[in-house]
């Protein structure tokens, strides 16, 4: 029967050689997910026996990751903001860049109270602004029916299904509402830079929620289009960027008769959050305001 150290051993070197980085630290996550056991835990006893059984379910997730299937759709799961999600095949695994946009919300120091977040996928970008802001309460729409009910498990998980609804839908098309805050991270990578991705994006995660079109700013006319309708007096919206988009996008949002409010750059330094205002002024100045 195997130790946990020989295991992690021979799990890294296999990741190792398939070009993973940080080989180590993966296997290890893999191996204290087969054992639903945290990495720390693995640690404390290199020499405990690991079943046979266990044994052979690491080996089958080392196979997957080394074939560059995401390390979260082996796991299923992922970390954003405060927050641990389930996250699948049919949904982008949500990313530390996305939580810039959160950055970028709590730094306006205005509490919203009906939230729209449009390509919701797992739900991440909604429901880390409700657990921010406990009078909040939030839409999530995607095109795929299978990511608003995950998306809806996940707020189940978290105790916010009370405030959080998701419904399967083309976007904005079919909703008659305005929002103190529309968030959205929409697909904007050139179609003919997929191919050249990572392979566990390029080959696992989702075309759809990749594809922006010829260059990259399809989702961003549309929404451009669709904002003004959608934006209540007072309101913003935040869409996350690609890298160099934020000129682009800043004019289809002035043609759109939007305003930029701001820019908010990663921890790369990269403008990851645009925000958006219509030309309406909130009723009494302080209407959605928390």
């Amino acid at each position: 029967m195997p130790g946990v150290g020989a295991l992690l051993c021979r799990g890294g070197a296999a990741l190792r050689e398939a070009g993973i980085e940080n080989a180590r630290m993966e296997a290890r996550w893999l191996l204290a997910h087969v054992l639903n056991t945290t990495p720390e835990t693995l640690l404390r006893d290199p020499q405990a026996p690991v079943g046979e059984d266990a044994a052979a379910r690491f080996e089958a997730a080392l196979t997957r990751r080394a074939a560059r299937e995401p390390l979260a759709f082996i796991t299923g799961r992922a970390g954003f903001w405060t927050l641990e999600l389930e996250v699948a095949p049919h949904t982008l695994i949500p990313r530390a860049d996305t939580e810039t946009l959160v950055e970028a919300v709590m730094a306006r120091g205005v509490a919203p109270r009906r939230v729209l977040d449009l390509g919701t996928g797992t739900g991440a970008l909604l429901l880390a602004v409700l657990s921010e802001f406990p009078e909040a309460t939030g839409l999530g729409v995607d095109l795929k029916p299978e990511a608003a009910a995950l998306a809806a498990r996940n707020a189940a998980r978290l105790g916010l299904s009370h405030r959080a609804a998701f419904l399967a839908g083309d976007w904005a098309t079919a909703l008659d509402a305005r929002f103190d805050l529309v968030l959205s991270n929409p697909p904007y990578i050139a179609a003919g830079e997929i191919p050249a991705l990572m392979p566990e994006v390029a080959r696992h995660e989702p075309t759809s929620a990749l594809d922006g079109g010829a260059d990259g700013l399809d989702a961003y006319r549309a929404l451009a289009t669709a904002l003004p309708g959608l934006l209540a007096p007072g309101g913003v919206a935040v869409l996350e960027l690609g890298q160099g988009q934020d000129g682009a996008v800043g004019a289809l949002a002035r043609a759109a008769g939007l305003s930029v409010a701001g820019l908010r750059a990663d921890l790369s330094g990269i403008p990851r959050a645009i925000l958006l205002e219509s030309g309406q002024k909130a009723i009494g100045g302080d209407a959605h305001r928390g």
